[in-house]
C-alpha cells in the first residue's frame, strides 16, 4: 500500500538537499526532473511555497553540474 503523498505527487529526481516541502511543491507544479527546471526561471520558482533562495542556490549548482541552467 502506498502513502497518500506518493499518490498525489510524481517521483522527483531533484536533490533532497532543497528540503521536503520544496521537493513536494515543485513536483506538484510539474517540476520533477532537472530538465523540467530548464523551462522555468528563478523568479517563477521563488513564487512557489517552500522554495527560497537556499533551494535556488542548490538547484543552480545541481543544474550546472549537469550542464544545464534555468531559463532566462
Amino acid at each position: 500500500m502506498s502513502s497518500p503523498e506518493s499518490e498525489s505527487s510524481p517521483e522527483s529526481e531533484l536533490t533532497r538537499a532543497i528540503g521536503k516541502v520544496a521537493r513536494r511543491e515543485l513536483a506538484l507544479h510539474g517540476y520533477v526532473s532537472y530538465a523540467d527546471l530548464t523551462r522555468v526561471d528563478e523568479k517563477t520558482l521563488l513564487s512557489i511555497h517552500g522554495v527560497g533562495p537556499k533551494a535556488i542556490r542548490i538547484l543552480v549548482e545541481e543544474l550546472a553540474s549537469r550542464g544545464l541552467a534555468f531559463d532566462l
